[in-house]
């Protein structure tokens, strides 16, 4: 091969290969030798080396893979650094997302700190930060709400309900009910890693899961205005919850408490200016500034010495327990009413862990293992559900503070945690004075990120029309049915889109590009130039079940050949031969009978030479009727054969009753036969190009040539491009077989290109092989079947169509 650099040229010079030819020169392996037999494969997993031990146990335990390689000098700062920033955004997140989980804020700081710890052990990724979560926490609280609602626990006076809620026991129920559904959830994730399913996170696309979080978001917005107002309105669960919880706060705006309206609005106010200059100096600091929490001591000292709770009224925390809790087992009678919540929470979180994991390795050149880190969220999710923890994952505002802060490793998440830890120990009570409408403004403000993602609607829209339909299905739905049900409508939807792209593929007719061996869409490039007696067809999806029927019925219309109607026509005209042929047999049987007849009467006239008149009359007149009726018929058969579209057959018929035919194209009804004569032998041999529904559908023994016009058979072969196929199951295979037997009917011969050796493989599992089908039929590339096509019958159909014209690579045969 000579090439040049930059517009360069090369000229190959090697045999065309098909597919058998192909296997001989690679030395292809067999199906045994690439796939091992089960009891082998059983044999593998149960045998035990010490390299096989340790990759085992490293791959459980990535921290032992790590940690006796952790440099303190090089990275013991950096983490401290990153972990104190991490650790100062826990204590307002976790305690202000325990309120959207619908929990005391002790637990979302309980939450913050054993599973970050678990992760520790577990996780692959260096820079996220386990905890809680906008989205996961009103998951959570949909379904602490939905089973503990306030109803449950009115508190009883004697014979009356008053309206005061015992929420001491609504409170311990609904953590019972949290920790039920985090360590169930904990449980499906480490199943899935186990069994290797962390490709399952795929089927969660990015605008499936922008456009999930931006209607969380909204959920989070109207689970938050009770505190923003200081209203009690009446919690509602399952589809259509949001619209009738929107539309109790808004009847119960005239009863606005007006002080918690005042803290809500100052502390937003002052939270979005604070951020706004944060994001401003941001590269000048060399750490954010911890607005959050700066806001939470500002608002508990003011909410203390201002007395707001005594004199106004104001919510506050309430009481926070210090120190930590034992231990406890989950309800698990609690596990059948919260198993689907679990299962959609163990995905949603997975999906927002392994996005955040790859992005941050891609940045940082290392390898996230999704299926460890399935299971160590499972695990972290599980084992924190003893601890009365709720689902956990990845925050993005967390994890960008630890690594823009520097962090190397999850000795930074050790560091928060510390800082958590300290905080339960000897601070929660310090807490116990801060507004809930704080801590309201503080998850209203932190939401702003998620709102901004409806400007995605309008970048789809330039995109892509698809991604945009999936988006908004998405928001509607989880907005609409809830967060669960919007979840597995929206996973629905975006695998019913995918099948539906396959079965609407492009189906195209390739041309060659003069000079060179690339193929491509006819009607898409103007100097992509067909080739002769060859029709190139290929479909952009891979055939499956699903769209097989689509893709022979896209084969027949971009080849023009109806090949059912010309089969059928075929058989027709088939069973006319063969009455024609009994018809010729029975007369000529007829005509030895007479004939046999005529020797015996001429013997018996021997015998007495007198005939009468009368009798000799009547044979003469018998033997002209019989005569002048077999003209008459041939007459009329040549006249048919002059206006009809016919077939004939140019071979004799084989014991099995086949014979190969020929559609000729009959005489003009004006022309005599002498004319169709002639077009017959000039060779006109046709066949059926393009043909109308309805012309073949009325009685093919009648049909002109008037209403089907000029048309010409000009395909020998035709070449199936099945480049884009990674798979093809029995249904297509069946597929192939059809138009293989149905096309060699009507003498095309079918080839397929650009097989993949997984689709060669499954051809052969399929009993696709046969003496009439081989691996001589299934070439390297197009550019092979080509030049076989040509070669083989191009030659004599097309004698003046030279390869080397249009092809610049020369090739041996």
């Amino acid at each position: 091969m000579d090439s040049t650099c930059r517009f360069g040229k090369y000229r190959v010079e090697r045999e065309v290969l098909d597919e058998q030819r192909l296997e001989e020169l690679t030395q292809r392996k067999t199906y045994s030798d690439i796939h091992p037999s089960l009891t082998e494969q059983l044999k593998d997993s149960f045998r035990c080396t010490v390299p096989k031990l340790k990759r085992s146990v490293v791959s459980s335990l990535p921290v032992l893979y790590w940690l006796p390689k952790y440099s303190v000098w090089d990275y013991g700062m950096p983490d401290l650094i990153s972990g104190i920033s991490v650790g100062i955004m826990h204590l307002p997140q976790g305690m202000a997302y325990a309120l959207l989980a619908s929990l005391p804020p002790v637990f979302g700081l309980y939450t913050s700190l054993y599973p970050a710890l678990i992760y520790f052990f577990f996780g692959t990724s260096r820079h996220i930060s386990i905890g809680t979560f906008t989205v996961l926490s009103i998951m959570v609280g949909s379904v602490t709400e939905r089973l503990a609602p306030d109803v449950d626990f009115l508190k009883m006076n004697g014979t009356n309900i008053t309206a005061e809620v015992d929420i001491t026991a609504r409170d311990t129920y609904r953590v019972q009910v949290a920790a039920a559904t985090t360590v169930l959830g904990g449980l499906f994730q480490v199943l899935l890693g186990v069994v290797k399913f962390g490709f399952v996170g795929t089927y969660l696309s990015e605008p499936l899961v922008r456009a999930y979080t931006t209607a969380a978001a909204a959920h989070a917005v109207v689970a938050q205005l009770k505190y923003i107002f200081g209203v009690s309105p009446t919690r509602f669960s399952g589809p259509l919850s949001l619209v009738y919880t929107l539309r109790d706060v808004c009847s119960l705006l005239a009863d606005t408490h007006v002080p918690t309206l005042v803290v809500s609005v100052v502390t937003m106010v002052i939270l979005i200016a604070a951020k706004e200059l944060n994001s401003f100096l941001g590269p000048k600091l060399p750490v954010p500034v911890p607005v959050e929490l700066i806001t939470i001591v500002a608002g508990t000292l003011i909410s203390s010495y201002a007395h707001l709770n005594t004199n106004y009224t104001v919510s506050v925390v309430g009481e926070i327990p210090s120190g930590l809790s034992s231990p406890s087992v989950p309800d698990v009678s609690l596990f059948g009413e919260v198993i689907g919540d679990a299962f959609a929470l163990a995905i949603v979180g997975y999906a927002v862990s392994i996005s955040l994991g790859k992005t941050f390795a891609l940045k940082h050149g290392y390898k996230v293992d999704s299926n460890q880190e399935l299971v160590a969220l499972g695990l972290s999710n599980a084992v924190g559900g003893f601890f009365q923890c709720f689902s956990v994952c990845p925050s993005m505002s967390r994890s960008l503070i630890q690594e823009t802060t520097g962090g190397k490793t999850q000795m930074a998440a050790v560091a928060s945690a510390l800082i958590v830890l300290v905080t339960i120990l000897k601070l929660g009570t310090l807490f116990q004075e801060l507004p809930k409408a704080v801590l309201a403004a503080i998850v209203f403000v932190n939401l702003k990120g998620m709102f901004k993602q409806h400007s995605d609607i309008v970048t789809l829209w330039r995109r892509s029309k698809i991604d945009l339909v999936v988006w908004l299905v998405t928001w509607v739905s989880t907005l609409l049915l809830n967060l669960d049900l919007g979840l597995a409508a929206s996973i629905t939807f975006a695998l019913f889109t995918v099948i539906l792209r396959t079965q609407m593929p492009t189906y195209s007719v390739l041309g060659n590009v003069p000079g060179t061996e690339l193929y491509v869409d006819i009607e898409n490039h103007r100097e992509a130039r067909d080739i002769p007696g060859v029709t190139i067809f290929r479909s952009s999806a891979t055939v499956y079940f699903a769209n097989a029927d689509l893709y022979l019925e896209a084969l027949k219309e971009k080849s023009g050949l109806d090949i059912s109607k010309i089969i059928n026509y075929k058989r027709r005209q088939e069973a006319k031969q063969r009455r024609r042929e009994k018809r010729a047999e029975r007369r000529a049987k007829r005509q030895a009978k007479r004939e046999k007849q005529a020797q015996m009467a001429a013997k018996q006239l021997s015998g007495s030479p007198e005939v009468s008149v009368e009798e000799e009359a009547g044979c003469w007149r018998h033997t002209c009727i019989d005569g002048t009726l077999k003209q008459r018929e041939e007459q009329d058969w040549t006249e048919r054969e002059n206006r009809t579209v016919f077939v004939i057959p140019t071979t004799p018929r084989t014991p099995d009753g086949h014979s190969r035919w020929e559609f000729l194209k009959g005489g003009d009804p004006d022309c005599t036969s002498l004319g169709w004569m002639s077009e017959l032998q000039d060779g006109d041999t046709t066949t059926l190009d393009s043909i109308s529904e309805d012309t073949l559908s009325r009685d093919l023994e009648h049909v002109s040539l008037g209403s089907l016009g000029k048309w010409t058979w000009d395909i020998h072969s035709i070449i199936l491009d099945l480049s884009t196929a990674n798979f093809i199951d029995t249904v297509a295979i069946k597929t192939m077989k059809n138009i293989f037997h149905d096309f060699s009917e009507i003498d095309v011969d079918i080839y397929m290109a650009g097989c993949q050796a997984s689709v060669v493989e499954q051809l052969e599992l399929g009993d696709f092989f046969s003496e009439t089908i081989t691996k001589r039929h299934l070439f390297a590339s197009v550019h092979d079947a080509v030049l076989y096509c040509l070669n083989h019958r191009g030659a004599t159909s097309f004698p003046r169509y030279e390869p080397s014209a249009v092809m610049h690579c020369s090739t041996k045969l």
